[in-house]
């Protein structure tokens, strides 16, 4: 403070501490972290609305946290060490929700070689805040619900999956909440409930997405069969009657390599069936663009997913009901 020839006392600004960088600059990167995926990734607000839910309000938690920093930048504070621990220790949860967050922001849809290519003038596509569902025109008493792999955008599964419905079958792929199967593992149930005409039913899923249809096939008797890409059940299935269960794989996948997948067999029915993908990789199962970590391909995705497709067709047309 100074005095003023009046003797009035005037306030001179004061010295922004490390402390108060530190938080303003995570309230920021809260902030930009979460309105970046908002507008900048069409998967996050296409997606199941739980996320767009949490980064809305982490938008505000950040504004707000910023206008408060704002508002009291000049108000002395005087802290003890206990309390400027818990600031900085604050300052940094706030930087981890929002590198958390970044780590949720999903693979968006990706439109591969064989978008176009399935019947899309014999499907119908109906699209919820929680599934896509491609149904085949005419009806249909033969279903599929398809978990997507983690953080993968649902529609990412239109293409490869579309041969299925030209098959007959209405496939209903669902849309997870923050992208992760394992949050709601049981979430093929409301499918299943909410399309009452289907009598026959096999789930699927991709990666996470896989072991979260394994699951609900061990623990769901009416469904009949069970489509793994690039997965595998941690959960033995080899007491599961009625069950009959196809593994489709690539030999170059960097995720769920040949050895995993072999060694799941001893977790599968005797009589599973097992297709291998010579040169395949993990990101072959969807249309959503190359995936960091995965293996390099030694087939096109084009002719990968096209040997996806009809291994998954055949597989289907095999089943109890599917005649």
């Amino acid at each position: 403070m100074k005095i003023s020839p009046a003797g009035q006392a005037s306030a001179l600004p004061r010295k922004r501490t490390a402390l108060f960088w530190a938080s303003a600059g995570s309230a920021a990167a809260l902030m930009g972290v979460a309105l970046w995926m908002l507008a900048g990734n069409p998967a996050v607000l296409g997606g199941h609305p739980l996320l767009p839910g949490i980064l809305l309000a982490a938008a505000a938690a950040g504004a707000a946290r910023a206008a408060l920093l704002w508002l009291r930048r000049d108000v002395p504070r005087p802290r003890s060490r206990v309390r400027a621990v818990g600031a900085w220790a604050g300052s940094l949860a706030v930087l981890a929700l929002a590198a958390g967050l970044a780590w949720l922001s999903p693979f968006a849809y990706k439109p591969g070689p064989t978008a176009g290519a399935g019947p899309a003038s014999d499907l119908t596509v109906t699209e919820t805040p929680t599934a896509i569902t491609m149904s085949p025109e005419g009806g249909t008493t033969k279903g599929l619900v398809f978990y997507p792999g983690a953080r993968v955008d649902a529609r990412a599964y239109q293409d490869i999956l579309a041969p299925v419905v030209g098959a007959g079958y209405r496939v209903v792929i669902l849309k997870e909440p923050l992208g992760l199967s394992l949050l709601d593992g049981n979430q093929a149930r409301s499918a299943i409930e909410a399309n009452t005409d289907v009598t026959s039913w096999a789930v699927g899923g991709h990666s996470l997405g896989g072991v979260s249809a394994s699951s609900f096939a061990l623990n769901n008797t009416d469904v009949t069969g069970l489509v793994l890409y690039a997965s595998y059940p941690v959960e033995s299935l080899r007491e599961r009657t009625g069950l009959s269960v196809l593994s489709v794989s690539g030999t170059k996948d960097g995720f769920s390599t040949p050895d995993k997948i072999q060694a799941s067999r001893e977790l599968l029915p005797p009589d599973t069936e097992f297709a291998a993908v010579q040169g395949g990789v993990h990101a072959f199962f969807g249309d959503y663009g190359a995936q960091p970590g995965d293996g390099e391909p030694g087939i096109s995705r084009s002719a990968g997913q096209q040997q996806v497709a009809a291994a998954t067709v055949s597989f289907l047309e095999r089943l109890p009901g599917s005649r």
